[in-house]
């Protein structure tokens, strides 16, 4: 993982953080593009940021939700794009079981900033 890709990647999983943490769809849905494409844990495929904020805003209201990354790998795949893939555990504090998905983003630089553009979750145990 390039330094840069890094350092992007890890301020924006911070902030994403600290968004799901409060369920908060205006702060998530400000790290995505206008055009982002959105797969979440259900089959909708959610577009742009309305749809990130809809599908946030239909989200259980968790007392007490947090995601933890893990194995995160990023690249640059371009001057402006930016590939990433991780393991995200999902607490929701007995609420349900806990949640392991695979994530990858895909961000670009937007209006100068780096916006996810491509979100897609998937269950991490084997489908086949």
């Amino acid at each position: 993982m390039s330094n840069e890709a890094d350092a992007i990647v890890s301020a924006i999983i911070a902030k994403w953080c600290a968004g799901f943490a409060s369920l908060d769809a205006a702060a998530l849905s400000s790290l995505y593009s206008k055009n982002a494409f959105f797969f979440g844990s259900n089959p909708t495929l959610y577009r742009g940021r309305d749809g990130v904020t809809n599908y946030f805003n239909g989200l259980p209201r968790w007392r007490k939700p947090s995601a933890t990354f893990s194995e995160v790998q990023a690249t640059h795949a371009g001057p402006d794009l930016i590939n990433m893939g991780a393991t995200i555990n999902f607490d929701l504090a007995g609420e349900r079981p806990d949640l392991v998905v695979k994530m990858s983003w895909v961000i670009i630089r937007e209006d100068g900033d780096w916006k996810i553009v491509n979100h897609h979750a998937s269950a991490k145990a084997p489908l086949i």
